[in-house]
């Protein structure tokens, strides 16, 4: 069943996103995050996808050995496991950066063998060590590009152009927005006519970037539909739960966050009292978003799990 289908089956759905664990620490961590969440019927689960990094090794004598490492591996493992431990729908993410044409094709094969039906596509992240994104010599600059691959792989054709002799079941798959437009797009506008172009090669939803203002959320929507883009555009949530986000949560999400909330934010002492704050003002725009009649709520977990779990207690 795709992502669309299940958001409308029974609503107001809940969701939710995680990381794969870090390397060597096993998967208890992540089952402890689902166990906790579960209780609140959540209609799938996004598996996010990391890229390799460059890692220094000091050897001594003021010699570093650079090497790359994949600090959060897993991605499609991680997506089977979660599938058959809590039969629940899962998301992984497939993304152009760090990886070749080739990589994605086998990854799509992966997914189908393990009956895996729903992706979330993405450009991704920019390696550190890097000005602007810089795809693989063999791999994507942009989103669109990878749909066009996975469209095809849909209809039976390989990167080579070779037929798949026993093509199997079709891939359905959202994409990422900004509310407040991608950090690289010149203005907001520039930005909804890429989000067009995806839902054109086949996006059949949008998640959006985290937002702490609604009206921000509900202007960009409308701004989407005046431009006939119609698909659902679920909004994705992120409660602030320490002191130190006030300033992190803009730089690294390029969001801003409301004067009322930096000013209620700035009476705290302590991450506890922010927490509190944060579930506060989350329950708050979530209310208002289902209100406006938003299908669905798609929570951002990292460092958050406690706080989104006493949301949705108060939502759902």
């Amino acid at each position: 069943m795709s992502i669309t289908e299940l958001i409308h089956k029974e609503g107001p759905a809940f969701s939710f996103e995680v990381l794969p664990p870090l390397k060597g620490t096993g998967f208890e961590n992540l089952h402890l995050t689902i166990e906790k969440l579960r209780e609140f019927a959540p209609k799938y689960i996004n598996i996010t996808t990391h890229r390799s990094e460059f890692v220094y090794k000091d050897l001594g004598g003021g010699l570093m050995q650079r090497h790359r490492m994949r600090r959060r591996p897993g991605t499609v493992a991680v997506a089977a496991a979660i599938k058959n431990a809590f039969n629940i729908p899962v998301v992984p993410h497939v993304v152009c950066s760090g990886c070749t044409r080739e990589q994605i094709e086998y990854m799509l094969l992966d997914l189908q063998f393990l009956g895996i039906e729903n992706l979330l596509v993405l450009r991704g992240d920019k390696a550190k060590e890097d000005a602007m994104f810089q795809p693989e010599s063999d791999g994507y600059a942009h989103t669109t590009e990878l749909q066009e691959q996975i469209n095809a792989f849909n209809n039976g054709t390989f990167i080579d152009g070779s037929p798949i002799k026993v093509p199997g079941k079709h891939f359905n798959y959202g994409v990422a927005c900004y509310p407040e437009k991608h950090e690289e797009a010149p203005n907001l506008q520039t930005d909804i006519s890429w989000f067009k172009r995806k839902v054109e090669l086949g996006a059949e939803y949008g998640v959006t970037q985290l937002f702490y203002d609604n009206q921000v959320y509900f202007r960009f929507v409308e701004k989407c539909r005046q431009e006939g883009i119609e698909v659902p555009i679920i909004p994705g949530i992120k409660p602030l739960t320490r002191l130190a986000q006030l300033q992190v949560v803009p730089k690294v999400f390029h969001c801003d966050l409301p004067e009322a909330l930096v000013r209620e934010a700035q009476k705290c002492t302590t991450d506890e009292q922010v927490k509190q704050l944060g579930i506060e003002w989350s329950v708050a725009q979530c209310k208002e978003l289902l209100a406006h009649g938003c299908p669905s709520l798609h929570f951002y977990t990292v460092s958050a799990v406690d706080s989104i779990a006493e949301i949705a207690k108060q939502i759902y």
